[in-house]
C-alpha cells in the first residue's frame, strides 16, 4: 500500500468518525502536522502508528493473503 493511498482512507475514516486532525492526533500521542503528513502521503506511519490510529477511528485491521 503506499502513503498516498493509505492517507486517504485515513482521512475518510477520520471524516466519518467526524474527528479532527487535532482531535486523532490527541489521541493517538502524536501531533496534527503528523496527522496532516500521513494524510497526505508525505509520511507514512509505521505499523504501531498505523494500527493506534485505526483503533482511535473504531476500525478494525485485517490481513488477508493476495490473491
Amino acid at each position: 500500500m503506499n502513503a498516498f493511498f493509505t492517507g486517504q482512507i485515513i482521512e475518510e475514516a477520520r471524516k466519518k468518525a467526524n474527528m479532527t486532525q487535532a482531535k486523532l492526533a490527541e489521541k493517538i500521542g502524536t501531533n496534527k502536522s503528523y496527522i496532516s503528513r500521513v494524510e497526505t502521503g508525505k509520511t507514512e506511519p509505521k505499523v504501531s502508528t498505523f494500527y493506534r490510529i485505526a483503533s482511535a477511528l473504531g476500525l478494525n485491521v485485517e490481513l488477508t493473503p493476495a490473491m
